[in-house]
């Protein structure tokens, strides 16, 4: 039985262990999963000692709190494996910037359009960008005529997340995965 509540770099612990639990009831499950039901933290301590592992709190949301009889070390193993499951399941989500002309030629067009469609089916974000370069910026309409047909060809594999705006002499908009 340990009653390590220090991690090895001398800060404190995340996890509440043994005598650092300060509820007068406690609710305590088993190292197997068992209900043990409802007593008190000293009765729960005790009980831990009897089997020579520690009393680990689990939750402190619930009324009363849930504690476990568990070695802290077989505890924090499992919490770590647990955590490095979620982040392998957790979704990254990209974003990618495709660059646009106002006066491209049609296979500029659809190449960077076939990204677009590439980038959405992946699930990563598409941010669509214009430039607008010398007196093209008198043009907008061609800018803004470029996205609508980029979102019109997008519109059942993604949404807009950010209408076409313009900020300066750039045109940005943005596309998610509709998934």
């Amino acid at each position: 039985m340990t009653n390590n509540s220090y991690n090895k770099r001398g800060g404190s612990s995340k996890f509440t262990a043994n005598e650092r639990i300060r509820y007068p009831e406690v609710r305590v499950i088993s190292e197997t999963g068992e209900q043990l039901g409802i007593m008190s933290t000293v009765e729960a301590q005790a009980k831990a000692r009897a089997v020579e592992k520690d009393l680990v709190l689990i939750t402190e949301q619930a009324k009363p709190p849930v504690v476990k009889i568990i070695e802290l070390a077989k505890f924090k193993y499992q919490y770590q494996q647990r955590e490095s499951e979620n982040r392998k399941k957790a979704k990254k989500q990209d974003l990618k910037e495709v660059r646009f002309t106002p006066f491209m030629g049609e296979g500029d067009f659809e190449s960077r359009l076939k990204k677009v469609v590439t980038f959405l089916n992946k699930g990563d974000k598409v941010r669509l960008s214009l430039q607008f370069k010398g007196r093209a910026i008198l043009k907008k309409e061609f800018g803004y005529d470029m996205f609508a047909r980029v979102i019109q060809a997008t519109e059942e594999i993604g949404k807009v997340e950010i209408e076409p705006k313009l900020m300066g002499k750039k045109l940005i908009a943005q596309l998610t995965p509709s998934k």
